[in-house]
């Protein structure tokens, strides 16, 4: 379903100039796929669209280039390496010790990154939880930030 609805909203974009999340909702509809908004702001963040400016003056969500795509992952993974101090593993969830103040950083960056089993991210100041769907998510993603660090 999840698929089939992404292709979609990868065509209409593709098709028409959409402006808005509202514009979009109507378009899946009218071809019969229902959707809220909170579904839809997850697939804009999954397919990673971005809003462009039209000659017209206006925007319309565009799937971002993979050299934007590239540039935007590399971006975080730089803020991430430059904001962990320490990392440890607690059976499927992980504690990371950051620069004061920049946990949420952090978080921010590992919620923008495509990380297999990672189930949410909560930051403090300086320490963020990483809960991982299991013991084996967690013991990858540790391997994970070891080669990013």
């Amino acid at each position: 379903m999840k698929s089939s609805r992404q292709e979609k909203i990868l065509e209409i974009i593709a098709s028409k100039d959409v402006e808005t999340q509202g514009q979009l909702i109507e378009e899946l509809s009218a071809r019969g796929i229902k959707s809220t908004q909170a579904t839809l702001s997850r697939d804009i963040k999954d397919l990673r669209l971005v809003k462009e400016l039209t000659s017209a003056g206006k925007y319309r969500y565009v799937a971002a280039s993979r050299d934007e795509l590239t540039d935007f992952d590399l971006r975080l993974k730089k803020i991430f390496r430059e904001s962990v101090t320490s990392y440890a593993a607690a059976q499927n969830i992980l504690v990371i010790k950051t620069l004061p103040g920049l946990a949420s950083a952090a978080c921010a960056a590992l919620d923008g990154m495509d990380i297999e089993g990672l189930v949410g991210t909560l930051a403090g100041d300086d320490t963020a939880f990483i809960a991982m769907k299991d013991m084996e998510a967690a013991e990858n993603f540790e391997r994970e930030i070891e080669k990013l660090l």
